[in-house]
C-alpha cells in the first residue's frame, strides 16, 4: 500500500461511523476525499483541544497545527501526512484563514474552560468552531458564490447552537458550559458553575433564547439552500435535516434534568440520504 493511499484510508476512517460520513458518500471521489481531509484537520484539533494534555502541552500541538497550516500555504512541501490536505487546498481553494479560525476556537477550549461566555464570545466560538468549517466545505460543495458565506455562517451556527443544547450535561462533565450569561441571568440563574446549571430548575427558561437563535439560523440557511442549485447543496441539506431533528427533539424532550441524550436514529437519516442526497 502507497503512502498516499494510507493517508486517505487514515482520514476516511476517522470519519468512518458518523453522519458526516454518509452524507459524504453522495459526493464525487475528489469532492469526498477533500471533504474527509478536513474532517480529519477538524478531528485532529479537537481531540487536542479536549484531550491533548496539559494546558501547555495542547497549547503547543495547536502552534504546531498552525504552523504546518502556514507552511502548506508557503510553496513548501508538505510532510506526508499532509499531502492530502495540500491536494484539498489547492483543487478547491480552501482559505488559510478559515483553518486558522477553527484552530484559534479550539484554543479558546485550551487557554480556559468556557463557562457562560457572553453572546459577543459564543458567537465567535460558533463561527471559529463551525462557520469556519462551512466557509471550508462550501467551497468544496460548490454553491454560487454569493451564497457561500451566507450558508457557512447560518448553517454552521445552527448546527452549533444545537450541539450546545443537546450536550449540557456532556459539557457540564468536562466543566463547560456553553450557555450565554445573558440567557442565563434573565432566567433568574447567577452561577455560572456548569454542574450546578445543569441542576438548575430554571435551566429551560436560559436555554429559550438559545433554541430561538438556532431556529433562525436554521431558517436563514434554508433561505439560502432554496436559492442553490439542488446538487450544490445536497450534503447541506442532509446535514440540516439531521440536525434540526436533533434540535426538535431537544425541544420536544425538554431541559428539565434528568436529560436523555437526543439522537436521529438511522432510519431517519438515511431517509434523508434518499430524500436529498440520491433523488
Amino acid at each position: 500500500m502507497t503512502q498516499v493511499e494510507t493517508t486517505q484510508d487514515a482520514s476516511a476512517g476517522r470519519a468512518k461511523g458518523s453522519s458526516f460520513y454518509l452524507a459524504m458518500r453522495i459526493l464525487a471521489k475528489p469532492q469526498r476525499q477533500a471533504m474527509y481531509e478536513v474532517y480529519s484537520f477538524c478531528r485532529l484539533v479537537d481531540d487536542i483541544a479536549d484531550e491533548g494534555g496539559t494546558r501547555p502541552e495542547r497549547h503547543a500541538a495547536l502552534q504546531q497545527w498552525r504552523a504546518d497550516i502556514n507552511a502548506l500555504y508557503s510553496g513548501a512541501t508538505p510532510p506526508p501526512a499532509l499531502r492530502d490536505l495540500a491536494v484539498a487546498i489547492r483543487d478547491f481553494g480552501l482559505r488559510r484563514e478559515d483553518f486558522i479560525a477553527v484552530i484559534d476556537g479550539m484554543d479558546m477550549d485550551v487557554v480556559e474552560d468556557i463557562q457562560a461566555p457572553d453572546w459577543n464570545k459564543l458567537e465567535l466560538y460558533c463561527d471559529r468552531v463551525a462557520s469556519a468549517v462551512g466557509r471550508l466545505s462550501v467551497c468544496i460543495f460548490g454553491p454560487p458564490l454569493a451564497e457561500r458565506e451566507g450558508l457557512a455562517h447560518h448553517l454552521g451556527k445552527a448546527l452549533q447552537l444545537t450541539n450546545i443544547l443537546r450536550d449540557i450535561d456532556e459539557d457540564a462533565g468536562i466543566d463547560r458550559l456553553y450557555l450565554p450569561k445573558e440567557a442565563l441571568e434573565a432566567a433568574g440563574i447567577t452561577s455560572h458553575d456548569p454542574l450546578s446549571v445543569a441542576a438548575d430548575p430554571r435551566l429551560p427558561a436560559a436555554c429559550k433564547p438559545v433554541v430561538a437563535r438556532a431556529q433562525d439560523h436554521f431558517a436563514e440557511a434554508e433561505r439560502i439552500m432554496d436559492r442553490c442549485p439542488r446538487a450544490s447543496v445536497k450534503p447541506c441539506r442532509i446535514m440540516d435535516d439531521a440536525y434540526s431533528a436533533i434540535l426538535r427533539g431537544v425541544v420536544a424532550r425538554g431541559f428539565e434534568a434528568p436529560r436523555e441524550r437526543v439522537r436521529v436514529s438511522k432510519a431517519r437519516f438515511f431517509f434523508s440520504l434518499l430524500r436529498y442526497g440520491l433523488v
